[in-house]
């Protein structure tokens, strides 16, 4: 069984779902997850976790992402892509200066309402079940943060890169990258940037490039990685576990303390080789015996390292 983490490229048309399900029959085993969704039409990145690393599942998702996007203004649709029923049309009146500004505008926190097209729950229902019921219901803003924001290209005119819409000079469309916290969707912040500008705007089109660690050059797509299968080569593009916490410091338990993380008991700095004592709650690597038992961090007040996640 294979026990790691692959960073597939993620191709349109697959579900997040898609990708684990053929890669149980790729690698011959059940235990694996994907660490953060992407829409079936969303190209990108996408960490899947397989054996002993799907206890990272949730620890990926929660790491920063970079995208880049295509926006169309000029149109507003009920699901915020070029996927839903067109709602309203509008001539964009902004130049291209004021378009920039509105864009970069974003940049920092600010609060965003999930689309009702999304996998949020709301009384007990995803909401892209209820928005199919045609009902839509109130949901809560939550913060999020826009870190970099960078505009790629912008025109009006000439050939749509897909003809969703009739394309009009009335219209415009952007290219960007943005880094973003988790939690923030790409189909609202286009939406938000066409309100903004009074002209509406829908997402044309998400590749994923950056998901924490993991980036667009190491991605293999699923084909790719079976050949790799049928060579004998899958080992080639798993990842240790332990590299997703290639930017915590490392503590190593001294031998006479070993049962402690072997039994996912806490200990004190003094009960390592290196005696360290880091800020309260920073995750560090723990080690032992050649062996890597997890993540911990320290807690003050007990004055021990306590684990956050085990991987015994």
């Amino acid at each position: 069984m294979y026990d790691g983490i692959i960073n597939i490229y993620k191709e349109r048309g697959f579900t997040s779902h898609d990708v684990v399900a053929k890669m149980r029959g790729i690698c011959g085993q059940r235990r694996i997850g994907h660490t953060g969704t992407l829409d079936p039409e969303a190209t990108g990145v996408l960490p899947v976790c397989l054996g002993r690393a799907t206890r990272l599942c949730d620890m990926l998702t929660d790491t920063d992402k970079e995208y880049v996007a295509e926006l169309l203004l000029g149109v507003s649709t009920d699901t915020q892509d070029a996927f839903g029923a067109l709602r309203e049309r509008r001539r964009v009146e902004a130049d291209g200066e004021q378009i920039r500004d509105a864009v970069l505008s974003f940049l920092g926190g600010y609060r965003q309402i999930p689309p009702m097209y999304s996998a949020l729950k709301v009384e007990g229902k995803k909401l892209y079940e209820l928005a199919r019921e045609g009902r839509e219901v109130e949901r809560q803003a939550r913060p999020v943060v826009i870190h970099e924001l960078e505009i790629l290209d912008c025109r009006r005119g000439g050939e749509p890169p897909r003809p969703v819409f009739m394309w009009g000079e009335d219209m415009a469309l952007l290219k960007f990258r943005v880094v973003c916290s988790k939690g923030t969707y790409i189909r609202t912040l286009c939406a938000d940037i066409g309100e903004k500008l009074g002209c509406g705007g829908i997402m044309q089109s998400l590749e994923r490039t950056r998901a924490g660690r993991f980036v667009k050059e190491d991605a293999v797509t699923l084909a790719q990685l079976e050949q790799l299968r049928d060579q004998g080569r899958i080992e080639e593009k798993l990842w240790p576990l332990e590299r997703a916490f290639e930017d915590c410091p490392a503590l190593t338990v001294d031998e006479a303390f070993l049962k402690l993380p072997e039994n996912g008991n806490p200990f004190a700095p003094g009960q390592t080789k290196e005696k360290r004592v880091y800020p309260e709650g920073e995750w560090v690597r723990v080690y032992g015996g050649g062996r890597f038992f997890g993540v911990y961090a320290y807690q003050g007040e007990k004055g021990k390292y306590r684990p956050v996640k085990m991987f015994l």
